[in-house]
Protein backbone atom coordinates (compact mmCIF):
# COMPACT_ATOMS: atom_id res chain seq x y z
CA UNK A 1 0.00 0.00 0.00
CA UNK A 2 1.22 3.11 -1.05
CA UNK A 3 1.57 6.00 1.99
CA UNK A 4 -0.91 8.73 1.07
CA UNK A 5 0.10 12.10 2.21
CA UNK A 6 -2.18 13.45 4.69
CA UNK A 7 -3.67 17.10 3.80
CA UNK A 8 -5.21 18.64 6.89
CA UNK A 9 -7.07 21.12 5.10
CA UNK A 10 -9.50 17.59 4.33
CA UNK A 11 -11.56 15.71 6.63
CA UNK A 12 -10.44 12.10 7.67
CA UNK A 13 -12.63 9.44 6.38
CA UNK A 14 -13.32 5.96 6.19
CA UNK A 15 -16.60 4.39 4.63
CA UNK A 16 -18.58 1.91 7.15
CA UNK A 17 -18.56 -1.70 5.51
CA UNK A 18 -21.09 -3.99 5.83
CA UNK A 19 -21.29 -6.06 3.13
CA UNK A 20 -24.82 -5.87 3.76
CA UNK A 21 -26.99 -8.12 1.46
CA UNK A 22 -30.46 -7.27 -0.33
CA UNK A 23 -33.40 -7.46 1.64
CA UNK A 24 -34.46 -11.04 -0.53
CA UNK A 25 -31.18 -12.41 0.88
CA UNK A 26 -32.39 -12.08 4.35
CA UNK A 27 -35.64 -13.81 3.57
CA UNK A 28 -36.35 -16.67 6.58
CA UNK A 29 -39.40 -18.15 5.88
CA UNK A 30 -42.43 -18.29 8.74
CA UNK A 31 -40.49 -15.01 10.32
CA UNK A 32 -43.08 -12.10 10.94
CA UNK A 33 -42.18 -8.40 11.71
CA UNK A 34 -46.06 -7.77 12.40
CA UNK A 35 -49.09 -10.01 13.25
CA UNK A 36 -51.98 -8.34 12.06
CA UNK A 37 -54.80 -8.83 13.90
CA UNK A 38 -57.61 -11.14 13.19
CA UNK A 39 -60.90 -9.75 12.03
CA UNK A 40 -63.27 -8.92 14.88
CA UNK A 41 -66.61 -10.41 15.54
CA UNK A 42 -68.44 -7.23 15.05
CA UNK A 43 -66.92 -7.06 11.87
CA UNK A 44 -67.15 -10.37 10.86
CA UNK A 45 -70.87 -10.44 11.87
CA UNK A 46 -71.44 -7.45 9.70
CA UNK A 47 -69.17 -8.50 6.61
CA UNK A 48 -68.96 -12.12 7.04
CA UNK A 49 -65.73 -13.51 5.01
CA UNK A 50 -63.52 -10.72 4.35
CA UNK A 51 -61.89 -11.89 0.83
CA UNK A 52 -65.63 -12.51 -0.09
CA UNK A 53 -65.98 -8.87 0.65
CA UNK A 54 -63.04 -7.99 -2.14
CA UNK A 55 -63.80 -8.50 -5.82
CA UNK A 56 -62.45 -11.84 -7.41
CA UNK A 57 -60.30 -9.98 -10.31
CA UNK A 58 -58.23 -8.04 -7.18
CA UNK A 59 -57.53 -11.12 -5.87
CA UNK A 60 -53.84 -12.41 -6.13
CA UNK A 61 -53.66 -16.26 -7.13
CA UNK A 62 -50.35 -16.77 -4.94
CA UNK A 63 -49.35 -14.03 -2.01
CA UNK A 64 -46.72 -11.73 -3.06
CA UNK A 65 -42.98 -12.99 -2.91
CA UNK A 66 -42.08 -10.51 -0.41
CA UNK A 67 -39.33 -11.32 2.44
CA UNK A 68 -40.34 -12.89 5.56
CA UNK A 69 -38.09 -11.26 8.16
CA UNK A 70 -38.64 -10.40 11.75
CA UNK A 71 -38.47 -6.40 12.60
CA UNK A 72 -35.11 -6.31 14.69
CA UNK A 73 -33.34 -7.44 11.52
CA UNK A 74 -35.29 -5.38 9.18
CA UNK A 75 -33.93 -2.54 11.35
CA UNK A 76 -30.66 -3.56 11.56
CA UNK A 77 -30.75 -4.05 7.68
CA UNK A 78 -31.31 -0.37 6.95
CA UNK A 79 -28.98 1.53 9.45
CA UNK A 80 -26.36 -0.51 7.94
CA UNK A 81 -27.66 0.18 4.80
CA UNK A 82 -27.39 4.09 5.97
CA UNK A 83 -24.00 3.70 7.24
CA UNK A 84 -22.91 2.83 4.12
CA UNK A 85 -24.80 5.69 2.24
CA UNK A 86 -23.42 9.65 1.50
CA UNK A 87 -25.87 12.08 1.10
CA UNK A 88 -26.94 15.94 1.39
CA UNK A 89 -27.28 15.42 5.48
CA UNK A 90 -23.60 13.72 5.71
CA UNK A 91 -21.26 15.58 3.63
CA UNK A 92 -20.62 18.90 1.48
CA UNK A 93 -22.61 18.05 -0.78
CA UNK A 94 -21.74 20.33 -3.62
CA UNK A 95 -20.97 18.08 -5.74
CA UNK A 96 -24.54 16.45 -7.19
CA UNK A 97 -24.13 18.69 -10.03
CA UNK A 98 -26.87 19.86 -11.48
CA UNK A 99 -29.08 18.42 -8.77
CA UNK A 100 -29.81 21.68 -6.28
CA UNK A 101 -28.59 19.60 -3.20
CA UNK A 102 -29.75 22.41 -0.26
CA UNK A 103 -30.79 22.18 3.20
CA UNK A 104 -34.12 21.02 3.65
CA UNK A 105 -35.41 23.06 7.15
CA UNK A 106 -35.76 19.88 9.19
CA UNK A 107 -39.42 21.96 10.74
CA UNK A 108 -40.53 21.16 6.99
CA UNK A 109 -39.63 17.42 7.57
CA UNK A 110 -41.66 17.53 11.06
CA UNK A 111 -44.44 19.31 9.35
CA UNK A 112 -45.18 16.25 6.26
CA UNK A 113 -44.48 13.38 8.97
CA UNK A 114 -48.09 15.04 10.49
CA UNK A 115 -50.44 12.38 10.53
CA UNK A 116 -52.57 14.81 8.92
CA UNK A 117 -50.51 14.48 6.25
CA UNK A 118 -48.84 11.39 6.18
CA UNK A 119 -52.28 9.12 6.61
CA UNK A 120 -53.72 11.40 3.35
CA UNK A 121 -55.44 9.38 0.23
CA UNK A 122 -55.29 10.78 -3.17
CA UNK A 123 -58.71 8.91 -3.53
CA UNK A 124 -60.04 10.70 -0.37
CA UNK A 125 -63.64 12.74 -0.85
CA UNK A 126 -62.64 16.12 -2.03
CA UNK A 127 -64.41 17.77 1.41
CA UNK A 128 -61.89 15.68 3.80
CA UNK A 129 -58.84 17.14 2.36
CA UNK A 130 -59.77 20.85 1.68
CA UNK A 131 -56.72 22.41 3.56
CA UNK A 132 -54.03 20.17 1.40
CA UNK A 133 -56.21 21.84 -1.58
CA UNK A 134 -55.44 24.96 -0.56
CA UNK A 135 -52.30 24.33 0.11
CA UNK A 136 -52.12 23.05 -3.59
CA UNK A 137 -53.80 26.72 -4.61
CA UNK A 138 -51.56 28.95 -2.71
CA UNK A 139 -48.51 27.16 -4.11
CA UNK A 140 -50.11 27.62 -7.46
CA UNK A 141 -49.99 31.30 -6.47
CA UNK A 142 -46.66 31.72 -5.13
CA UNK A 143 -45.19 29.87 -8.57
CA UNK A 144 -47.12 32.42 -10.99
CA UNK A 145 -45.46 35.59 -9.15
CA UNK A 146 -42.20 33.53 -9.10
CA UNK A 147 -42.61 32.80 -12.31
CA UNK A 148 -44.76 35.72 -14.41
CA UNK A 149 -47.16 31.96 -15.46
CA UNK A 150 -50.71 32.29 -15.43
CA UNK A 151 -51.43 28.91 -14.09
CA UNK A 152 -49.53 25.91 -12.51
CA UNK A 153 -50.11 22.25 -12.01
CA UNK A 154 -48.00 20.11 -10.08
CA UNK A 155 -48.59 16.85 -11.48
CA UNK A 156 -45.74 16.01 -13.38
CA UNK A 157 -43.48 13.35 -11.61
CA UNK A 158 -40.28 15.02 -12.37
CA UNK A 159 -38.03 17.58 -15.01
CA UNK A 160 -38.49 15.27 -17.35
CA UNK A 161 -42.14 14.20 -17.19
CA UNK A 162 -42.63 18.32 -17.34
CA UNK A 163 -40.58 18.51 -20.29
CA UNK A 164 -42.82 15.69 -21.90
CA UNK A 165 -46.12 17.21 -20.79
CA UNK A 166 -44.99 20.99 -22.51
CA UNK A 167 -44.34 19.20 -25.78
CA UNK A 168 -47.63 17.23 -25.69
CA UNK A 169 -48.93 20.73 -24.94
CA UNK A 170 -47.30 22.22 -28.00
CA UNK A 171 -48.43 19.85 -30.06
CA UNK A 172 -52.19 19.79 -28.91
CA UNK A 173 -51.89 23.51 -29.56
CA UNK A 174 -50.85 23.48 -32.71
CA UNK A 175 -53.55 20.85 -33.67
CA UNK A 176 -56.10 22.91 -32.08
CA UNK A 177 -55.19 25.64 -34.49
CA UNK A 178 -55.07 23.73 -37.53
CA UNK A 179 -51.22 23.43 -37.74
CA UNK A 180 -50.18 20.13 -36.10
CA UNK A 181 -48.95 18.28 -39.24
CA UNK A 182 -47.34 21.38 -40.89
CA UNK A 183 -45.14 22.76 -37.53
CA UNK A 184 -42.85 19.53 -37.07
CA UNK A 185 -39.76 20.98 -35.58
CA UNK A 186 -38.91 21.74 -31.86
CA UNK A 187 -35.11 23.67 -32.07
CA UNK A 188 -33.17 23.58 -28.97
CA UNK A 189 -29.36 23.98 -28.11
CA UNK A 190 -26.09 21.37 -27.75
CA UNK A 191 -25.79 23.16 -24.26
CA UNK A 192 -29.26 21.79 -23.22
CA UNK A 193 -30.47 18.64 -20.81
CA UNK A 194 -30.56 15.71 -23.54
CA UNK A 195 -34.32 15.71 -21.71
CA UNK A 196 -35.82 18.40 -23.63
CA UNK A 197 -34.73 16.54 -27.38
CA UNK A 198 -35.33 13.21 -25.82
CA UNK A 199 -39.01 14.25 -24.38
CA UNK A 200 -40.20 16.21 -28.24
CA UNK A 201 -38.57 13.26 -30.21
CA UNK A 202 -41.03 11.11 -28.06
CA UNK A 203 -43.95 13.18 -29.51
CA UNK A 204 -42.56 12.92 -33.21
CA UNK A 205 -41.04 16.18 -33.11
CA UNK A 206 -37.96 16.39 -35.44
CA UNK A 207 -35.05 18.14 -33.27
CA UNK A 208 -32.90 21.22 -34.84
CA UNK A 209 -29.75 21.40 -32.20
CA UNK A 210 -28.03 25.21 -32.28
CA UNK A 211 -24.66 25.48 -31.41
CA UNK A 212 -22.14 28.06 -29.39
CA UNK A 213 -21.44 31.27 -31.83
CA UNK A 214 -17.42 32.48 -31.07
CA UNK A 215 -18.34 33.68 -27.85
CA UNK A 216 -19.73 30.28 -26.09
CA UNK A 217 -22.93 31.60 -25.99
CA UNK A 218 -25.94 30.09 -28.40
CA UNK A 219 -26.07 30.73 -31.70
CA UNK A 220 -28.37 33.44 -32.61
CA UNK A 221 -28.18 33.96 -36.46
CA UNK A 222 -28.36 29.96 -36.25
CA UNK A 223 -31.37 29.81 -34.79
CA UNK A 224 -33.10 33.19 -37.28
CA UNK A 225 -31.66 30.62 -39.81
CA UNK A 226 -34.11 27.95 -38.42
CA UNK A 227 -37.09 29.31 -37.29
CA UNK A 228 -39.38 28.27 -40.44
CA UNK A 229 -43.34 28.02 -40.79
CA UNK A 230 -42.35 24.38 -39.67
CA UNK A 231 -41.40 25.47 -35.82
CA UNK A 232 -43.44 24.14 -33.32
CA UNK A 233 -41.51 25.72 -30.33
CA UNK A 234 -38.25 26.36 -29.00
CA UNK A 235 -36.90 24.78 -25.38
CA UNK A 236 -34.02 25.63 -23.67
CA UNK A 237 -32.50 25.88 -20.07
CA UNK A 238 -31.11 29.26 -19.10
CA UNK A 239 -28.42 29.26 -17.29
CA UNK A 240 -27.97 25.94 -18.64
CA UNK A 241 -26.49 22.92 -17.64
CA UNK A 242 -22.79 24.27 -17.77
CA UNK A 243 -24.12 27.17 -15.83
CA UNK A 244 -23.64 29.15 -18.95
CA UNK A 245 -26.71 32.30 -18.87
CA UNK A 246 -27.45 33.55 -22.35
CA UNK A 247 -28.77 37.47 -21.88
CA UNK A 248 -30.08 37.67 -25.15
CA UNK A 249 -32.65 35.21 -24.75
CA UNK A 250 -35.21 37.61 -25.34
CA UNK A 251 -34.39 37.76 -28.88
CA UNK A 252 -34.22 33.99 -29.31
CA UNK A 253 -38.14 34.11 -27.69
CA UNK A 254 -39.28 36.96 -29.70
CA UNK A 255 -37.92 35.08 -32.96
CA UNK A 256 -39.66 32.19 -32.53
CA UNK A 257 -42.72 34.15 -31.66
CA UNK A 258 -42.52 35.44 -35.21
CA UNK A 259 -42.10 32.80 -36.66
CA UNK A 260 -45.55 31.15 -35.14
CA UNK A 261 -43.52 28.75 -32.64
CA UNK A 262 -44.26 28.17 -28.40
CA UNK A 263 -41.36 28.75 -26.34
CA UNK A 264 -41.11 26.53 -23.29
CA UNK A 265 -38.23 26.42 -20.71
CA UNK A 266 -36.43 24.36 -18.36
CA UNK A 267 -35.66 26.52 -15.26
CA UNK A 268 -34.38 23.07 -13.51
CA UNK A 269 -31.31 25.18 -12.87
CA UNK A 270 -33.29 28.38 -11.31
CA UNK A 271 -31.45 28.76 -8.07
CA UNK A 272 -29.56 32.08 -8.81
CA UNK A 273 -32.67 33.48 -10.45
CA UNK A 274 -35.24 33.50 -8.04
CA UNK A 275 -36.83 37.68 -7.68
CA UNK A 276 -33.96 38.54 -10.45
CA UNK A 277 -35.81 37.56 -13.40
CA UNK A 278 -38.80 35.73 -14.79
CA UNK A 279 -39.76 33.34 -17.47
CA UNK A 280 -42.21 35.84 -18.45
CA UNK A 281 -40.23 38.57 -19.05
CA UNK A 282 -37.80 36.30 -21.18
CA UNK A 283 -40.77 35.97 -23.50
CA UNK A 284 -41.62 32.11 -22.67
CA UNK A 285 -44.55 30.53 -22.96
CA UNK A 286 -44.70 27.60 -20.50
CA UNK A 287 -41.66 26.69 -17.81
CA UNK A 288 -41.27 24.04 -15.03
CA UNK A 289 -39.14 24.49 -11.87
CA UNK A 290 -38.33 21.38 -9.71
CA UNK A 291 -40.12 21.57 -6.43
CA UNK A 292 -37.50 18.79 -5.59
CA UNK A 293 -34.78 21.19 -6.59
CA UNK A 294 -34.76 25.03 -6.26
CA UNK A 295 -37.32 24.42 -3.60
CA UNK A 296 -35.89 22.76 -1.19
CA UNK A 297 -37.59 18.92 -1.22
CA UNK A 298 -35.53 16.08 -1.23
CA UNK A 299 -34.45 13.98 -4.23
CA UNK A 300 -35.28 10.46 -2.39
CA UNK A 301 -34.00 8.55 -5.45
CA UNK A 302 -36.41 10.18 -7.69
CA UNK A 303 -39.56 8.84 -5.94
CA UNK A 304 -41.39 12.03 -4.60
CA UNK A 305 -40.37 14.61 -6.86
CA UNK A 306 -42.47 17.04 -8.22
CA UNK A 307 -41.95 19.05 -11.28
CA UNK A 308 -44.08 22.10 -11.19
CA UNK A 309 -45.11 23.31 -14.63
CA UNK A 310 -46.52 26.28 -15.27
CA UNK A 311 -48.04 27.74 -18.53
CA UNK A 312 -50.12 31.65 -20.14
CA UNK A 313 -53.21 31.63 -20.22
CA UNK A 314 -53.59 30.57 -23.72
CA UNK A 315 -52.00 27.25 -23.07
CA UNK A 316 -53.90 26.97 -19.49
CA UNK A 317 -56.59 24.35 -21.35
CA UNK A 318 -54.35 22.03 -22.42
CA UNK A 319 -52.78 21.38 -19.14
CA UNK A 320 -52.76 17.74 -17.79
CA UNK A 321 -55.70 17.68 -14.72
CA UNK A 322 -56.43 17.01 -12.05
CA UNK A 323 -56.55 21.16 -11.16
CA UNK A 324 -57.45 22.60 -8.66
CA UNK A 325 -60.22 25.17 -8.66
CA UNK A 326 -61.58 27.26 -5.92
CA UNK A 327 -64.86 29.49 -6.30
CA UNK A 328 -63.04 31.45 -3.13
CA UNK A 329 -64.89 29.39 -0.22
CA UNK A 330 -64.11 25.29 -1.63
CA UNK A 331 -61.93 23.40 -3.01
CA UNK A 332 -62.36 21.25 -6.18
CA UNK A 333 -60.83 19.29 -8.44
CA UNK A 334 -60.90 19.53 -11.93
CA UNK A 335 -60.33 16.10 -13.35
CA UNK A 336 -60.88 16.90 -17.27
CA UNK A 337 -59.77 20.42 -18.22
CA UNK A 338 -61.68 21.19 -22.04
CA UNK A 339 -58.38 20.24 -24.45
CA UNK A 340 -56.47 18.88 -21.44
CA UNK A 341 -53.60 16.79 -22.78
CA UNK A 342 -54.42 14.10 -20.09
CA UNK A 343 -52.44 12.71 -17.16
CA UNK A 344 -48.57 12.42 -17.58
CA UNK A 345 -49.22 10.64 -13.85
CA UNK A 346 -51.56 9.43 -11.51
CA UNK A 347 -53.78 12.21 -9.32
CA UNK A 348 -52.26 15.72 -8.46
CA UNK A 349 -48.71 15.30 -8.00
CA UNK A 350 -46.85 14.68 -4.11
CA UNK A 351 -48.79 16.38 -1.94
CA UNK A 352 -45.55 16.20 0.95
CA UNK A 353 -43.58 17.62 -1.98
CA UNK A 354 -45.91 20.50 -2.30
CA UNK A 355 -46.25 20.95 1.18
CA UNK A 356 -42.18 21.42 1.76
CA UNK A 357 -42.44 24.22 -0.77
CA UNK A 358 -44.82 25.93 -0.10
CA UNK A 359 -43.34 26.35 3.53
CA UNK A 360 -39.90 27.22 2.25
CA UNK A 361 -41.39 29.80 0.14
CA UNK A 362 -43.73 31.06 3.36
CA UNK A 363 -40.69 31.03 5.51
CA UNK A 364 -38.50 33.06 3.33
CA UNK A 365 -41.11 35.33 1.82
CA UNK A 366 -40.20 37.77 -1.21
CA UNK A 367 -37.04 39.25 0.18
CA UNK A 368 -35.24 35.80 1.36
CA UNK A 369 -35.94 34.02 -2.35
CA UNK A 370 -33.80 37.14 -3.60
CA UNK A 371 -31.32 35.96 -0.71
CA UNK A 372 -31.21 33.02 -2.16
CA UNK A 373 -30.75 33.76 -5.45
CA UNK A 374 -27.39 36.37 -4.38
CA UNK A 375 -25.81 33.81 -2.12
CA UNK A 376 -25.96 31.09 -4.46
CA UNK A 377 -24.49 33.39 -7.21
CA UNK A 378 -22.19 34.07 -4.76
CA UNK A 379 -20.86 30.66 -3.47
CA UNK A 380 -20.58 29.18 -7.19
CA UNK A 381 -18.07 32.66 -8.43
CA UNK A 382 -16.01 32.02 -5.69
CA UNK A 383 -16.23 28.29 -6.21
CA UNK A 384 -15.16 28.92 -9.49
CA UNK A 385 -12.26 31.37 -9.31
CA UNK A 386 -10.80 28.72 -6.70
CA UNK A 387 -11.43 25.86 -9.11
CA UNK A 388 -9.89 28.15 -12.13
CA UNK A 389 -6.10 28.10 -9.85
CA UNK A 390 -6.23 24.12 -9.51
CA UNK A 391 -3.39 22.60 -12.22
CA UNK A 392 -5.44 20.77 -14.90
CA UNK A 393 -8.57 22.59 -14.37
CA UNK A 394 -10.57 24.88 -16.65
CA UNK A 395 -14.01 25.86 -17.74
CA UNK A 396 -14.81 26.19 -21.58
CA UNK A 397 -16.91 28.09 -23.83
CA UNK A 398 -17.36 31.09 -22.39
CA UNK A 399 -15.01 33.65 -20.38
CA UNK A 400 -15.92 35.08 -17.02
CA UNK A 401 -18.08 34.22 -14.08
CA UNK A 402 -21.40 31.32 -14.62
CA UNK A 403 -24.34 31.88 -12.69
CA UNK A 404 -25.34 29.26 -9.79
CA UNK A 405 -23.10 26.35 -11.41
CA UNK A 406 -20.34 25.36 -13.24
CA UNK A 407 -19.46 22.24 -15.66
CA UNK A 408 -15.48 22.05 -15.56
CA UNK A 409 -12.47 20.16 -17.32
CA UNK A 410 -9.80 18.22 -16.52
CA UNK A 411 -9.04 18.05 -20.13
CA UNK A 412 -5.94 19.41 -19.43
CA UNK A 413 -4.87 17.18 -16.01
CA UNK A 414 -5.99 14.06 -18.79
CA UNK A 415 -3.35 15.09 -21.18
CA UNK A 416 -0.52 15.70 -18.89
CA UNK A 417 -0.91 12.86 -16.23
CA UNK A 418 -3.32 10.31 -17.65
CA UNK A 419 -5.94 10.46 -14.87
CA UNK A 420 -9.10 10.84 -16.21
CA UNK A 421 -11.95 12.70 -14.22
CA UNK A 422 -13.76 9.25 -13.28
CA UNK A 423 -10.28 8.59 -11.51
CA UNK A 424 -11.09 11.60 -9.55
CA UNK A 425 -14.72 11.30 -8.88
CA UNK A 426 -13.48 7.96 -7.56
CA UNK A 427 -10.39 9.18 -5.40
CA UNK A 428 -13.16 12.00 -4.23
CA UNK A 429 -14.75 9.00 -2.32
CA UNK A 430 -11.77 8.68 0.10
CA UNK A 431 -13.01 12.17 1.31
CA UNK A 432 -16.28 11.01 1.93
CA UNK A 433 -17.51 13.75 -0.89
CA UNK A 434 -19.64 13.15 -3.94
CA UNK A 435 -18.65 14.47 -7.47
CA UNK A 436 -20.44 14.38 -10.48
CA UNK A 437 -19.18 14.54 -14.22
CA UNK A 438 -21.78 14.67 -16.83
CA UNK A 439 -24.45 13.56 -18.54
CA UNK A 440 -24.12 12.16 -21.63
CA UNK A 441 -23.15 13.42 -24.39
CA UNK A 442 -19.60 15.37 -22.67
CA UNK A 443 -20.01 18.17 -24.88
CA UNK A 444 -17.43 19.37 -22.05
CA UNK A 445 -14.36 17.26 -22.09
CA UNK A 446 -13.30 15.00 -19.12
CA UNK A 447 -16.12 16.91 -17.45
CA UNK A 448 -17.00 17.71 -13.85
CA UNK A 449 -20.42 19.99 -12.82
CA UNK A 450 -20.30 21.46 -9.33
CA UNK A 451 -23.28 23.15 -7.87
CA UNK A 452 -22.82 24.87 -4.46
CA UNK A 453 -26.33 26.58 -4.05
CA UNK A 454 -27.14 28.99 -0.89
CA UNK A 455 -26.37 26.11 1.67
CA UNK A 456 -23.06 25.88 1.95
CA UNK A 457 -20.46 28.46 3.81
CA UNK A 458 -16.93 29.16 3.09
CA UNK A 459 -15.69 26.74 5.03
CA UNK A 460 -17.70 23.59 3.09
CA UNK A 461 -16.47 25.33 -0.41
CA UNK A 462 -12.61 25.52 0.96
CA UNK A 463 -12.77 21.98 2.28
CA UNK A 464 -14.38 20.53 -1.03
CA UNK A 465 -11.35 22.72 -2.78
CA UNK A 466 -8.94 21.40 -0.79
CA UNK A 467 -9.55 17.70 -1.76
CA UNK A 468 -9.16 18.88 -5.63
CA UNK A 469 -6.07 20.35 -5.25
CA UNK A 470 -4.82 17.43 -3.05
CA UNK A 471 -6.23 15.02 -6.33
CA UNK A 472 -4.79 17.33 -8.65
CA UNK A 473 -1.36 17.60 -6.57
CA UNK A 474 -1.52 13.76 -6.51
CA UNK A 475 -2.03 13.35 -10.71
CA UNK A 476 1.14 15.33 -11.25
CA UNK A 477 3.18 13.32 -8.72
CA UNK A 478 2.01 10.56 -7.38
CA UNK A 479 -0.33 9.68 -10.14
CA UNK A 480 -0.55 5.79 -8.95
CA UNK A 481 -2.57 6.90 -5.58
CA UNK A 482 -5.47 8.13 -7.75
CA UNK A 483 -5.38 5.62 -10.35
CA UNK A 484 -5.86 2.97 -7.30
CA UNK A 485 -8.34 4.43 -5.77
CA UNK A 486 -11.18 4.71 -4.08
CA UNK A 487 -9.00 3.40 -0.98
CA UNK A 488 -11.28 3.97 1.81
CA UNK A 489 -14.95 2.82 0.69
CA UNK A 490 -16.19 -0.06 0.81
CA UNK A 491 -15.63 -1.22 -2.52
CA UNK A 492 -12.69 -0.71 -4.52
CA UNK A 493 -12.33 -0.49 -8.86
CA UNK A 494 -15.49 -2.40 -10.41
CA UNK A 495 -15.99 -3.64 -13.61
CA UNK A 496 -18.39 -0.81 -15.26
CA UNK A 497 -18.35 -2.81 -18.54
CA UNK A 498 -22.01 -4.29 -17.81
CA UNK A 499 -23.10 -0.55 -17.53
CA UNK A 500 -23.71 -0.05 -21.15
CA UNK A 501 -24.99 -3.66 -21.60
CA UNK A 502 -29.11 -4.47 -21.17
CA UNK A 503 -28.73 -7.77 -21.47
CA UNK A 504 -27.05 -7.84 -17.85
CA UNK A 505 -28.94 -5.44 -15.94
CA UNK A 506 -31.40 -6.44 -13.47
CA UNK A 507 -34.01 -3.66 -12.05
CA UNK A 508 -35.79 -6.14 -9.62
CA UNK A 509 -34.72 -9.33 -7.56
CA UNK A 510 -36.99 -11.50 -9.64
CA UNK A 511 -35.06 -10.04 -13.08
CA UNK A 512 -31.49 -10.86 -10.98
CA UNK A 513 -33.14 -14.86 -10.12
CA UNK A 514 -34.11 -14.63 -13.87
CA UNK A 515 -30.57 -13.78 -15.27
CA UNK A 516 -28.34 -15.54 -12.59
CA UNK A 517 -29.77 -18.36 -11.25
CA UNK A 518 -33.61 -19.28 -13.67
CA UNK A 519 -32.87 -23.16 -12.50
CA UNK A 520 -32.79 -22.50 -8.94
CA UNK A 521 -35.35 -19.93 -9.19
CA UNK A 522 -37.79 -21.64 -10.77
CA UNK A 523 -38.16 -19.14 -13.51
CA UNK A 524 -38.64 -19.62 -17.05
CA UNK A 525 -35.75 -17.86 -19.14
Amino acid sequence: MKRIPRNRNVRQFHQAKWDEPVIFELHQPGERGVIPPSVSEEVAAIVGDAEACVPQGMLRSQPPALPEIGQARVLRHYLRLSQETLGSDFNVEIGQGTCTMKYIPRVNEMLIRNPKITELHPLQDESTVQGMLEVYHRLNLAMREISGMDRFTFQPGSGTQALFAMASIVRAYHEANGEGDKRDEIITTIFSHPSQAATAAVKGYKIITLYPDKDGFPDLEALRGAVSERTAGFVVANPEDTGIFNPRIREFTDLVHAAGGICYYDQANANGLLGITRAKEAGFDMCFFNLHKTFAAPHMCGGPATGALGVTERLAPFLPGPLVETNGTRYTLNHSPAQSIGKVRMFQGVAQTVLRSYAWIRALGPEGLLDTAKVAVLNNNYLYSRILKIPGASAPYVEGGRLEQVRYSWERLTRETGITTEDVQRRMCDFGLHYWTSHHPYIVPQPFTLEPTESYSKEDLDEYVSALEQIAKEAYEQPDIVRSAPHNSTVHRIDESSFDDPAKWCITWRAYLKKTAPAEAGIES
